[in-house]
């Protein structure tokens, strides 16, 4: 079996976790280097969030049905995009540098990438499987048109802006 065909076997074999778990360091990473106010404050938000994104990758990856594991993928993939937000706070508070900002942002809107890369990955693999088992109810209610138009929309400060 070539690496391309090796099977995933945890979710630490995939590489939207791995990239994620590398984010999740960079922000902890940020937590640390906030003023002394913020310690309990932004940059225990901080950290909630950033232990969230992986959790719910890992969370989702252990569930049997598609549907559960996209719908962990979206609660991570909103929890990607609150410590993007917070890196905003740090950018209008001056809290870090404007270069170092725009660094952690790009390489968060890369987990963004993967994070809806899987998501399609992991649909893909529903569509294949729809004969072997039926899943009734869609992610967060969401209707398969619903969710592709989340998935197809660029986020709106997408990579530096």
């Amino acid at each position: 079996m070539t690496t391309e065909q090796k099977a995933f076997r945890t979710f630490e074999d995939l590489e939207v976790y791995q990239i994620a778990r590398e984010f999740r360091k960079a922000m902890y990473g940020v937590s640390r280097r906030l003023p002394n106010f913020e310690k309990f404050e932004l940059a225990s938000q901080i950290r909630r969030a950033a232990v969230s994104l992986t959790n719910n990758i890992a969370e989702g990856h252990g569930r049997y049905h598609y549907l559960d594991q996209i719908r962990f993928t979206l609660q991570s993939r909103g929890s990607l995009e609150e410590m993007i937000d917070d890196l905003n706070v740090c950018a209008d508070e001056s809290y870090l540098p404007a270069t170092d900002i725009a660094g952690l942002k790009q390489q968060g809107w890369r987990v963004y990438q993967l994070l809806n890369g899987y998501i399609r990955y992991l649909r893909e693999r529903k569509a294949a499987a729809h004969l072997a088992f039926h899943e009734s109810s869609p992610a967060y209610g969401l209707t398969e048109d619903e969710l592709d138009r989340i998935l197809n929309e660029p986020p709106a400060q997408q990579f530096g802006r």
